[in-house]
């Protein structure tokens, strides 16, 4: 049998808890998805810390997360995790503007 993969989206929102606003979404495959909100980039590498500590590999990134904010989640978790993002240089949820300059 194969070992499930253990995924985690993060997306940044005002006024999240990623402890309430954390969803585990199992597929009929070896993926089991973990989406989590948090506040801002500094909750975002502790979280991205965290996730890594429950066995999480890979870590995807929403539209929010510029490039400053990925480079700083790659650097905190290292070779733990791999990092990707979804990528918009201005994000259509935030006024055109990248998350580098929201958050």
């Amino acid at each position: 049998m194969m070992e499930k993969a253990r995924i985690a989206f993060m997306y940044v929102a005002d006024n999240a808890d990623p402890d309430r606003h954390r969803i585990i979404a199992p597929s009929p495959d070896h993926v089991e998805m973990n989406i989590v909100a948090v506040k801002n980039f500094e909750q975002a590498k502790e979280i991205a810390l965290k996730l890594v500590e429950e066995g999480i590999k890979i870590i995807e990134l929403c539209g929010g997360f510029g490039y400053k904010a990925t480079a700083k989640i790659k650097d905190a978790v290292g070779d733990t995790a791999e990092i990707g993002v979804v990528r918009f240089d201005k994000h259509p949820g935030l006024n055109n503007k990248s998350g580098d300059e929201v958050f």
